[in-house]
C-alpha cells in the first residue's frame, strides 16, 4: 500500500551517513540543506496516498510506475501519473520515486536476463521489484564508475577499489569496497541500487556487480555535493532552490556486506550491462525522464509568457516570435512522449507486456540534450537585465526605507513591485543560478555523454531501411537517355 508523506519522512531516520561540509548529518528531514526538498517529496507521497490524484498515481493499491505495462493504454496511464508527479515540482525533481520504479518494473517484465549457468539473479531481480513496490520504498541508483583515468578499464585503474567491486565471498553474501558517482537524490532514498549501465572490459569481472542496499545500511556513505537549498535565503528569494534540490551524492562502500538475495548481477559483465539495456528498464527511465522534460520546459516558456507579459512587450512582433519558438520546443517534447507510446514494443514476445519504442525513447535523448540550453538562451534574452537589478532579498520590500524606493524602481504597467520582484526572482533561479546551472548540465548530460547515446543511435536504430530507402532511389535510373 502506498505510505503518507510523514510515513516516509520517517523512514529517513534510519541512521544514514551523510556527509555535507565536513560534518556528518544527523537527519536529513530537519537538516536546512534537505528538510524542504524531504517536504517535496513527502508531498507526492500525500498525492498518491490520498488525494483527488490518487486514483492516477496508483493502481491495485500501489504506485503506477511499479506496474508492468502491458498494453498501450497502460503506457498512457503510466505517463500520466508520471505528469502529476512532475507538475508538482514543475520538472525539476528528477529522480523522484517513480524514476528507479519504471527500472524495477522493467526488470520484472524479463527477469530471465539476469540468469546465468554460474549466478542466477532473476528471483533478487523480482524480489526487488516486489519489495520495492509492496513497501512503497523509495528507489535510488548510482551507476557511474568515479571519473579517475577514462582511457582505462575499472580493473585498470591507479588503485584497485576505485570502482565498487567484490573483495570478498561469504557465505551469507559477498562484501563491496569502491565508489559510485552522482547518486542524485540518493540521500533522500530508501534503497539504493549499485551498479554500472556503462559497458565493463571483460577483465572487469570483479567490477561487475549490482545490489541494491537499503540507504541505512553499515558501510555505505554518501558525500554531498553543495547543497543550493542550504544557500538559498527564503523561498521568497529562491523559490526552486529552496524546495526541489536534490542533491547528488558520492557513494563510497567502506567493506559492505551484501547478502545473496540482494545481489542481482554476479561476476558477468554482460548482465551487468544487459540488465539496463535488454530488459524495459532503461526505457522506462526515458519515459518518466521524457515526461518530466516536457513538463519542465512547459513551466519555463510560462515563466518566458509572463516575463514579457510583465514587461509590456509580448505583443511585439520579435517577441511572439520567441515564444512561439519555445512553444514549438515544447510540442517537440511532449511529441517524443506521445510517439514513444504509440510506437511501443512487445517485451518477451508480449509474455513481459510492452514497452515504449526504443527508436524514439532514444532519440528523445539527443533532443534534451541540446534542446535545453537553447530555451534556457531563448528565455534569457527575454528577461534581458531585471534578472540582475533584483533586490538582494525580498525584506528590502517590507523595509520602511527601502520599500518606497523599491516600489517605486522595480516595477512594471499592470504588475505591482512584488509581483514584479517575485517572478523576477523565480525566473532567475531557474535560468541563472547556481541551481539553474547545475539544471543545465544535468539536462545536458541526463542521459550520458553525447558522444555515447550518439553512437548507440546509430547502432540500435534501423539504420538499414535508411540505407534502402536512399538505394531504392539510386537502384531506379542510370547513365541510359531519358526523355
Amino acid at each position: 500500500m502506498t505510505r503518507s508523506g510523514q510515513e516516509y519522512l520517517a523512514s529517513l531516520r534510519d541512521g544514514r551517513e551523510i556527509w555535507l561540509d565536513g560534518e556528518r548529518v544527523a537527519d536529513v528531514t530537519a537538516h536546512p540543506a534537505f528538510r524542504n526538498t524531504a517536504a517535496s517529496l513527502a508531498r507526492l507521497y500525500d498525492l498518491a496516498h490520498d488525494s483527488e490524484h490518487t486514483p492516477v498515481l496508483t493502481q491495485g493499491g500501489v504506485h503506477r510506475a511499479y506496474a508492468v505495462p502491458r498494453s498501450y493504454e497502460d503506457l498512457v496511464a503510466r505517463r500520466r501519473a508520471y505528469k502529476v508527479w512532475s507538475e508538482a515540482s514543475f520538472g525539476f525533481l528528477g529522480r523522484t520515486p517513480d524514476c528507479m520504479a519504471g527500472g524495477a518494473a522493467g526488470f520484472a517484465a524479463l527477469p530471465q536476463v539476469f540468469r546465468t549457468e554460474a549466478y542466477d539473479g532473476s528471483a533478487a531481480a523480482l524480489a526487488y521489484h516486489r519489495r520495492l513496490a509492496e513497501g512503497d520504498l523509495y528507489p535510488t541508483f548510482t551507476l557511474t564508475n568515479p571519473q579517475i583515468d577514462r582511457t582505462r578499464a575499472a580493473s585498470e585503474q591507479e588503485e584497485d577499489d576505485l570502482v565498487v567491486k567484490v573483495v570478498a565471498e561469504k557465505d551469507g553474501g559477498i562484501v563491496v569496497r569502491g565508489a559510485k558517482m552522482i547518486g542524485t537524490a540518493a540521500v533522500f532514498g530508501n534503497e539504493v541500487i549499485v551498479g554500472t549501465i556503462e559497458p565493463l572490459a571483460p577483465q572487469d569481472v570483479e567490477h561487475a556487480v549490482c545490489f541494491s542496499l537499503p540507504v541505512g545500511t553499515p558501510g555505505l556513505k554518501f558525500l554531498s555535493r553543495t547543497s543550493y537549498e542550504a544557500r538559498a535565503r527564503s523561498v521568497f528569494d529562491n523559490p526552486l532552490s529552496s524546495r526541489f534540490d536534490e542533491n547528488d551524492a558520492l557513494l563510497v562502500c567502506d567493506d559492505v556486506f551484501v547478502p545473496w538475495e540482494r545481489v542481482l548481477a554476479y561476476r558477468n559483465v554482460d548482465v551487468s550491462f544487459r540488465m539496463w539495456w535488454r530488459t524495459p528498464a532503461y526505457l522506462n527511465f526515458v519515459h518518466q525522464a521524457a515526461t518530466r522534460f516536457w513538463t519542465k520546459l512547459e513551466f519555463l516558456t510560462g515563466i518566458a509568457i509572463l516575463l514579457t507579459k510583465a514587461n509590456n512587450t509580448y505583443q511585439l512582433p520579435p517577441v511572439t516570435q520567441a515564444i512561439g519558438r519555445l512553444m514549438g520546443k515544447v510540442a517537440q517534447a511532449k511529441a517524443f512522449v506521445l510517439a514513444a507510446e504509440a510506437s511501443y514494443e512487445e517485451v518477451d514476445g508480449g509474455r513481459g507486456g510492452v514497452m515504449p519504442g526504443k527508436d524514439i525513447s532514444f532519440a528523445q535523448r539527443i533532443m534534451a540534450g541540446e534542446l535545453y540550453p537553447q530555451a534556457v538562451q531563448e528565455i534569457k534574452l527575454l528577461a534581458g537585465g531585471g534578472v540582475i537589478q533584483l533586490p538582494a532579498s525580498g525584506e528590502d520590500l517590507l523595509h520602511p526605507e527601502l520599500g518606497p524606493l523599491v516600489r517605486k524602481y522595480i516595477r512594471s504597467p499592470g504588475t505591482s513591485s512584488e509581483e514584479r520582484v517575485k517572478l523576477l526572482k523565480l525566473a532567475w533561479d531557474a535560468l541563472g543560478s547556481e541551481f539553474a546551472a547545475r539544471h543545465e548540465q544535468y539536462e545536458r548530460f541526463y542521459h550520458g555523454a553525447p558522444h555515447v547515446y550518439l553512437m548507440q543511435q546509430a547502432w540500435e536504430g534501423d539504420t538499414d531501411s535508411c540505407e534502402s530507402l536512399a538505394r531504392a532511389c539510386l537502384d531506379g535510373y542510370g547513365l541510359e537517355r531519358q526523355r
